[in-house]
């Protein structure tokens, strides 16, 4: 059994302005939405008070005044920034990682990892995360991607499981899917929720033990997949929506350790370039890139470092060579003389369908479709088993088609 963990950030949009303004911690945080209209994210206090995702501002008056809320206009270019940072933390630990939303990801533990590696693994990336990043944040570790979920949300709710839960038993699995009302369940719709309810079903536990008949001819195959994954089988990898990611890792582990930039560089070329095949292959566009690099933490005795850098662009690109001259770029701004690297990755954010760009204004139509057809014609070549892999790009030709806007990073 190969064991699937879910890191969730907590109150993400409130824990990135506390890591700037530390004062508002432990009080009462929302971030309001577009205009300052309606509550998008809150603080524990802030919940604990009433205060609810989607509520207009205006008539929250009286609990503001009384309970002295703060209410912050949404930074989101703020928060990418951070969830890019998270990210790489994560990936320089368990590189299998799937991003799943801007405070979410999926990460899939080793083969033959038991559940005493994987609660470790699960504990060191969200100390590391919080160490790191500023982040408190929260893992749930099953046999699913379902059942992660299901545990993460626990974690979150139970200061004392320390950020770390387990579903490690058909026992508790069952115990804590007959306390889970089945609206609750990830995958499941307040259309779906109805339909269960006129069928007697009312709880996450009534809804797994439901004939696999029953539910077949009540569900969709989205529904007919959450069934069998509540009862451990995964599955949810098989819909073929799957395979278009919202963020794009690749990161590898060197042995021996990398000390020159130049076997950096050319490590760091090679990841963006295998990434941006799988950002053209899904047909989308990225608004930003993350590079991390990071010591051997197992060697004591070697000076220990890790950072990571953010770049956004100015218009969204899947251009093979803007992409790794930005990361070239972030490589360089966090590159340190005399370490020994153990691991490096890249990270492609944000990415938006290809259809749903918006082009700059200043930006050439012409050398975009020139850049379009180019690297239509590098993944060509790089798929004909003639020319398998054989195209890469040469130093000093990566020329960025649209400057790269500088974000600043954050403090460590």
């Amino acid at each position: 059994m190969r064991y699937v963990g879910l890191i969730d950030c907590n109150n993400f949009f409130v824990s990135c302005e506390r890591v700037f303004a530390p004062s508002l911690d432990g009080k009462p945080v929302v971030v309001a939405g577009n205009n300052d209209g309606c509550v998008v994210a809150m603080s524990g206090e802030a919940k604990s008070i009433g205060i609810t995702r989607g509520l207009p501002v205006f008539q929250m008056r009286e609990l503001v005044e009384r309970h002295r809320v703060t209410i912050l206009r949404g930074n989101h270019r703020l928060y990418g920034n951070l969830s890019a940072r998270v990210m790489a933390t994560i990936a320089s630990i368990l590189p299998d990682l799937e991003v799943y939303s801007i405070d979410e990801a999926f990460v899939h533990f080793p083969p033959g990892a038991t559940l005493e590696d994987a609660e470790a693994i699960g504990r060191r990336i969200v100390t590391a995360v919080r160490r790191n990043v500023g982040i408190p944040s929260s893992m749930g570790i099953a046999e699913t991607k379902t059942l992660a979920k299901v545990a993460a949300g626990i974690a979150k709710r139970d200061p004392s499981l320390r950020g770390v839960y387990i579903l490690d038993s058909v026992e508790r699995r069952r115990e804590i899917l007959s306390r889970i009302p089945v609206g609750s369940i990830w995958g499941i719709g307040r259309k779906l929720v109805d339909k269960l309810k006129k069928a007697g079903i009312e709880l996450a536990a009534d809804f797994a033990d439901t004939p696999r008949e029953v539910v077949e001819r009540l569900m969709n195959v989205n529904g007919q997949r959450t069934w069998r994954e509540l009862n451990g089988e995964p599955c949810v990898d098989k819909d073929p929506e799957a395979a278009v990611k919202k963020q794009i890792c690749t990161t590898r582990s060197f042995s021996p350790s990398l000390t020159s930039r130049e076997r950096l560089e050319e490590s760091i070329t090679r990841f963006m370039e295998n990434a941006s095949r799988k950002l053209r292959r899904q047909n989308s566009v990225t608004k930003g890139i993350s590079v991390f690099i990071q010591t051997n933490t197992f060697r004591k005795d070697l000076p220990q470092y890790c950072n990571s850098a953010y770049r956004q662009f100015e218009e969204p690109t899947n251009d093979q060579l803007t992409l790794v001259k930005t990361a070239l770029d972030a490589l360089d701004s966090i590159f340190r003389e005399g370490l020994r690297y153990r691991r490096a990755g890249v990270i492609i954010t944000e990415t938006i369908p290809l259809e749903g760009m918006q082009p700059s204004l200043f930006s050439s139509v012409d050398d975009r479709e020139k850049r379009l057809r180019l690297n239509s014609r590098v993944d060509s070549l790089n798929r004909n088993p003639l020319t398998a892999d054989k195209i890469h790009i040469a130093s000093g030709m990566s020329q960025p088609l649209i400057p790269p806007q500088g974000n600043p990073e954050p403090p460590r």
